[in-house]
């Protein structure tokens, strides 16, 4: 059952979306709202949602957050989450990210896929997800938690729409049959150095059990993975801080390579 009333939700999203678009930290909404539930952390998540879609931002995907064991050991948590990204989170292969928009921003590493039929909790299937993926694609996440010094709990980091800031994606597009995600590895550079690696069974065991996991998490408030949804399942690799001059590649084994760089 939420807790907290519509007036208090509504005041939240405005609050997180506002250190989001003007780039200031915040100190996580748990320390003022102790009891808040599950309910609530989606309920504000969504009506920051609902704020950038009235200012005619398009919501352009889904993603899972928090599904790598080492991502949960780094952030002490054991639930996965999820969020959606909006139009402008997306930035072109080989493009520029002004740090000036963001706080202190991490890149991971992930895949992400393409379905081409709608996907339903729950129950949802790993093999389903297989046989619903149009296309895999490889995808570059920067993450920017709006809480001070990255100090947050499940519930805060979901109000915050999972830390979404923004994503790059590029390579090659590969069928799901052509790719095996679970042994899929990447390799992420830093100004050319090696600073993250990892495989796709790093998330969950295998990407598609986060697509599941997903559809199972929207069915709960009656929601489903319409077809043709672009999802980015979570970080291979943990989280890497970036600065501003920073480049960063990242190699996917049959699936070529993104590169950003931070200015």
């Amino acid at each position: 059952m939420a807790v907290l009333s519509k007036t208090t939700i509504a005041h939240l999203a405005e609050h997180l979306e506002n250190a989001e678009l003007q780039a200031f930290d915040v100190t996580k909404i748990t320390d003022d709202y102790p009891d808040m539930d599950w309910e609530d952390a989606y309920d504000i998540q969504y009506e920051i949602r609902r704020r950038k879609e009235a200012r005619g931002h398009q919501t352009i995907g889904l993603k899972m957050g928090l599904t790598s064991y080492a991502k949960m050991k780094q952030m002490g948590v054991d639930v996965p989450v999820y969020a959606f990204l909006s139009d402008y989170f997306s930035v072109p292969d080989g493009g520029e990210i002004n740090m000036a928009a963001l706080i202190h921003p991490k890149v991971e590493a992930e895949i992400a896929i393409i379905t081409n039929q709608p996907l339903h909790g729950p129950g949802c299937t790993v093999a389903q997800v297989l046989a619903a993926t149009e296309a895999v694609v490889p995808a570059v996440e920067v993450i920017d938690s709006r809480y001070r010094d990255f100090k947050f709990d499940l519930k805060s980091v979901v109000a915050d729409n999972a830390s979404s800031a923004r994503f790059v994606t590029g390579g090659k597009l590969k069928r799901a049959d052509q790719v095996d995600m679970k042994t899929l590895g990447v390799v992420m550079e830093i100004n050319g150095r090696v600073v993250a690696t990892g495989a796709g069974a790093a998330v969950l065991g295998h990407p598609a059990a986060s697509v599941a996991m997903l559809a199972n998490m929207l069915a709960e408030r009656g929601e489903h993975i319409p077809a043709g949804t672009f999802i980015m399942t979570g970080g291979i690799t943990a989280a890497v801080e970036v600065k501003a001059g920073d480049s960063v590649r990242v190699r996917y084994q049959d699936l070529g390579e993104v590169s950003i760089r931070f200015v």
